[in-house]
């Protein structure tokens, strides 16, 4: 089952995808966004594209596993693409993984820029191996 995985933020969305046996994330870009219906539109005609069977949005939950606006938001975006791209859009707790990509390109020793650029696209593949893997190691 191929899965799409998302790092949705105010400005980016990054985005990953699974290979075909739900096995190992890989990173398919960021998107810039440009309103609710264009980056409805454009992730609903990539997941047909790339034949995705579910969609997994990362969950913004505050440390204590609390929710706050930014996780209504997210709530409320995949709820959206659940209806706009018409497969199970899935939640999944992304604490962490923003700072996890920022450390893996600290020790990469890229530049600032170069960070930015692609921060969040790892992002989203963190989200969406932890996905995997649970899914995976479920008894």
């Amino acid at each position: 089952m191929r899965v799409m995985g998302l790092d949705v933020g105010e400005r980016r969305i990054g985005i990953a995808l699974s290979d075909e046996t739900g096995t190992i994330a890989q990173g398919r870009g960021v998107y810039r966004r440009r309103g609710l219906e264009e980056d409805l539109r454009f992730l609903a005609e990539k997941a047909r594209e790339w034949g995705v069977e579910r969609i997994v949005v990362g969950l913004p939950l505050n440390m204590d596993g609390t929710e706050g606006e930014e996780a209504k938001r997210a709530r409320e975006f995949a709820e959206a693409l659940e209806r706009a791209a018409k497969v199970p859009v899935e939640l999944w707790d992304e604490r962490l993984t923003t700072a996890e990509a920022e450390r893996v390109l600290l020790e990469a020793d890229l530049s600032r820029r170069k960070r930015k650029e692609i921060r969040d696209q790892l992002a989203a593949v963190l989200i969406l191996q932890s996905w995997l893997d649970a899914r995976r190691n479920k008894p």
